[in-house]
C-alpha cells in the first residue's frame, strides 16, 4: 500500500509541474541554416500572470563556441510591435557557451497593466561580431487575471 501511494504522489507532482509550465512551439524567422538550433521554449509559470515573474527557457544547441553576445528581443501584441529590449547574451547564459546543448533563462515580471490577449516575441541571438546566431518566433497569451486580481480573491 505504501509503494502505492508513493508512486501516486509521484505521478501526481509530475502533473503539477507539468501543468505549471508549457512548452511552446518555435519557428524560425527564415529558411537559413542558423549556428544555434532552437529545440524549445517552456514558460513558467503557465499561464502567464500579470505582475508575477515569468520565465521563459529556451533549449538550444550550438555548432560552435559562443564567447558573448546579445540577445534581441521584440514582442508584438495582435500583430503591433509594442516592446524591444537588449540583453547581453552571458546574463542569460553561462559564457562561453560551448558546442552542444545549452539553455537561454530570461525572467521578468510583466506590469499589472499589461493588457490580456496574444503576442509573439521574436528573438534574435547575436555573436560578438553582430552575427545572427539564431532568430525564433513564439507566441504566448495573457489571461485576464494579474496576481492582485488573484490575491484579491484569497
Amino acid at each position: 500500500m505504501e509503494m502505492i501511494k508513493c508512486k501516486l504522489a509521484i505521478v501526481l507532482s509530475l502533473f503539477l509541474t507539468a501543468a505549471l509550465t508549457q512548452a511552446t512551439d518555435v519557428k524560425y524567422c527564415t529558411k537559413k541554416a542558423y549556428a544555434v538550433k532552437v529545440k524549445g521554449v517552456d514558460i513558467s509559470p503557465f499561464p502567464i500572470t500579470r505582475g508575477k515573474e515569468t520565465t521563459f527557457s529556451i533549449s538550444a544547441t550550438a555548432d560552435d563556441r559562443i564567447s558573448g553576445g546579445k540577445l534581441v528581443i521584440d514582442v508584438a501584441y495582435f500583430g503591433w510591435s509594442i516592446h524591444s529590449e537588449t540583453h547581453e547574451l552571458c546574463d542569460e547564459t553561462s559564457c562561453p557557451v560551448s558546442s552542444g546543448n545549452f539553455v537561454v533563462a530570461h525572467s521578468q515580471v510583466l506590469p499589472g497593466f499589461t493588457p490580456p490577449g496574444s503576442y509573439t516575441l521574436k528573438m534574435r541571438m547575436l555573436d560578438e561580431d553582430k552575427q545572427e546566431l539564431t532568430c525564433i518566433t513564439f507566441d504566448f497569451s495573457i489571461g485576464f487575471l494579474s496576481e492582485t486580481d488573484t490575491l484579491a480573491d484569497s
